[in-house]
């Protein structure tokens, strides 16, 4: 028994699981104590009401659940895939917002096919966010820039640039945003707004998950996934056994810009009333990458059950505005939790060392000789 036991608690994946467990509910219970400092009289039912999520709303809340979680699945791709090789892609709000405005451009301004107007949409967005991540991989695998800095700085250059062009060449002077992009460029529903009525959940959710997948086979079976996550683990030992780190750089650069670009693409062609508005703040949905990636270790199938709840919140926290809570409390609780998710993982390491611990101590005491006492002399 002891033996299926430490077996059990030794699975990397049952100990990314249970630190993802213990940092949602230490952070919802953190969070609750916050609403009730804030809020005594409605902490309660405004807490049950979050926790209700979608389901307070019927079918339309759950496909507004989806329809979030389609986001967050692709920018926690696209942060999670660059942390398992060991590169730290913060520029995935540029990289989104520059995905949005060619998606946006492309579906508003080209007469094309219905058929295949958002797939261009969609492919333009790709490309557009994977050049984006182009040069901070350039930088980071040639000159050694770190790609901490030029990716943040990326980000406020794609915000500004893109808030210049949408005033310049798609600019609605009554609304200060963008205009709306055509009835053709919009992503299929398939059906989903039979399952879903009053939802914004489309096709976008399939290609996320199959995104997923796709980038889950590529890390985990095919040599040049182990290769990006050798790079990851020791650049030095890489090199020595011949992998090109350098070349290895800009491509998980590109394919985590491609992700996100795609990302961009696929929330403002979601919905007719979906447009860029210019601000001089990021893009909120972006934002979350880096948290839902910590809250799924990184690992994609992780990233979708993060994405899964992150949404389930998000629809559950704007819900708790009748209970006098603005839709901040809802990101207060998001951080907590994330905040836990760093401690969690010291939780995982400690679980992987008692693990070792009890294993070895097992072992020792089966392949040691046995005492013998002493024969007492007559």
């Amino acid at each position: 028994m002891k033996k299926i036991i430490l077996r059990i608690l030794g699975n990397s994946t049952f100990g990314s699981f249970v630190a993802s467990l213990v940092s949602i509910i230490l952070g919802l219970l953190l969070g609750l104590i916050v609403m009730y400092i804030f809020n005594p009289r409605g902490a309660w039912p405004g807490f049950i009401t979050m926790l209700q999520g979608g389901f307070s709303d019927g079918a339309r809340g759950i496909g507004q659940v989806l329809y979030y979680t389609t986001t967050l699945i692709l920018v926690g791709l696209s942060v999670g895939f660059s942390f398992q090789t060991g590169l730290f892609n913060i520029g995935v709000i540029g990289q989104f917002t520059m995905g949005a405005y060619v998606a946006i451009i492309i579906g508003g301004k080209l007469e094309l096919p219905a058929s295949i107007h958002w797939i261009v949409a969609l492919l333009g967005a790709s490309i557009a966010g994977m050049l984006w991540a182009l040069l901070p991989g350039i930088l980071k695998a040639y000159a050694k820039v770190s790609e901490i800095i030029t990716t943040i700085m990326m980000n406020y250059v794609a915000l500004y640039w893109v808030n210049q062009l949408v005033f310049d060449t798609h600019y609605e002077k009554s609304t200060v945003m963008s205009a709306y992009v055509k009835k053709t460029a919009l992503m299929p529903k398939i059906g989903f707004d039979q399952i879903f009525p009053g939802s914004s959940v489309n096709s976008g959710l399939l290609i996320a998950i199959a995104v997923a997948i796709i980038i889950s086979v590529v890390l985990y079976k095919t040599t040049f996934g182990y290769s990006l996550r050798a790079c990851g683990a020791n650049r030095e030992a890489s090199r020595y056994a011949g992998i090109n780190e350098n070349r290895n750089i800009i491509m998980v650069m590109l394919i985590a810009g491609l992700i996100a670009g795609l990302a961009g693409g696929i929330l403002y062609l979601s919905a007719i009333t979906k447009n860029y508005k210019i601000s001089e703040l990021f893009i909120n949905e972006p934002a979350y990458g880096i948290p839902v990636a910590l809250l799924g270790i990184s690992d994609p199938m992780g990233i979708i059950l993060a994405s899964v709840f992150i949404g389930y919140i998000i629809i559950g926290g704007s819900l708790m505005q009748g209970y006098g809570f603005p839709v901040e409390t809802v990101n207060i609780i998001t951080a907590v939790i994330i905040y836990f998710a760093a401690f969690s993982l010291i939780f995982k390491n400690m679980l992987g060392k008692l693990v070792l611990r009890e294993s070895f101590k097992d072992a020792t005491e089966k392949t040691s000789p046995r005492r013998i006492p002493f024969p007492w002399k007559r």
